[in-house]
């Protein structure tokens, strides 16, 4: 078995790299290939074109951007390409988008598995993701066994494209409250006071708000989750939202408050670079 990796910065090359730990043959592509290359010492062949890429592979697997990025990879793969393979789509495209690449499957004639994976740069290099797979019933247990080196757990939530909205809910949790955790972190520093103390051993000393107060105390942002991808993520939640009546403000106020990061130039910086919009407005 071959597999062949669209899309190798940070989730895609921890995610290739474990593959290649557990023995598998990978092939990879990325837009610009000098991000792919340093997996040539793990054991992975780099392609130029996707479409070399997924030649005789089986399955494809995606870790993109966006959905832009998704469809515009897939149609330069699509001479690669053999009916019948299984496309995992592991990026985080939002639910629209998730449809229409349902329908991209359809029209090249691939058994699609909807996946995108909650977990940050920590996790990915670990194996330790959770697979959120919706799809075919057929292709499950060929999905979980994939699934092995990578993922702590693959959570099966229904049809294709339901595993693209369940991870919205997951996202839309990370950035509204690292933005909330922004706002204190921010009124604190402004009062002379340490924030992390005043919820010590309490229930609301939780451990994200360890994990991402210090990089903003000492405002330096080394990434896990890009600012960029956490506002297109955002936005994607706010859409989401909408189309189902629900509130969508907390995830406009994040959304504003990451577009201004990345406006900054911290856009390849971690999330919690939010710290920034929220410390010296403007």
């Amino acid at each position: 078995m071959t597999l062949a990796v669209l899309g190798t910065g940070i989730m895609g090359a921890a995610i290739a790299r474990n593959w290649l730990k557990a023995g598998q043959s990978v092939r990879v592509w990325n837009r610009t290939r000098a991000n792919a290359e340093p997996l040539e010492a793990d054991g992975a062949v780099v392609c130029d074109t996707a479409a070399a890429a997924v030649t005789g592979a089986d399955p494809v697997v995606t870790m993109l951007f966006d959905a832009d990025a998704v469809v515009g990879v897939m149609r330069a793969a699509a001479p690669g390409l053999t009916p019948g393979t299984l496309w995992l789509q592991l990026s985080t495209v939002g639910a629209d988008a998730a449809d229409e690449l349902a329908g991209l499957a359809d029209e090249l004639g691939l058994v699609y598995v909807d996946a995108p994976v909650l977990g940050t740069r920590g996790p990915a290099e670990q194996g330790k993701l959770n697979v959120l797979a919706s799809g075919p019933e057929s292709v499950r247990a060929r999905v979980e066994e994939l699934a092995g080196p990578i993922a702590a757990k693959v959570t099966w939530v229904g049809a294709a494209g339901k595993g693209s909205r369940v991870k919205l809910v997951v996202n839309s949790w990370v950035v509204t409250v690292t933005a909330a955790l922004a706002q204190s972190a921010a009124l604190a520093d402004a009062l002379g006071v340490d924030f992390l103390p005043l919820i010590a051993g309490g229930p609301l000393d939780w451990p994200y708000a360890q994990l991402k107060q210090p990089l903003m105390e000492r405002r330096e942002y080394p990434v896990a989750f890009p600012a960029s991808g956490a506002a297109k993520d955002a936005r994607l939640v706010g859409e989401l939202a909408e189309a189902l009546g629900v509130d969508a403000s907390m995830a406009r106020a994040a959304r504003a408050l990451l577009d201004e990061a990345v406006a900054r130039g911290l856009g390849e910086d971690d999330l919690a670079a939010v710290y920034e919009a929220v410390r010296a407005p403007r």
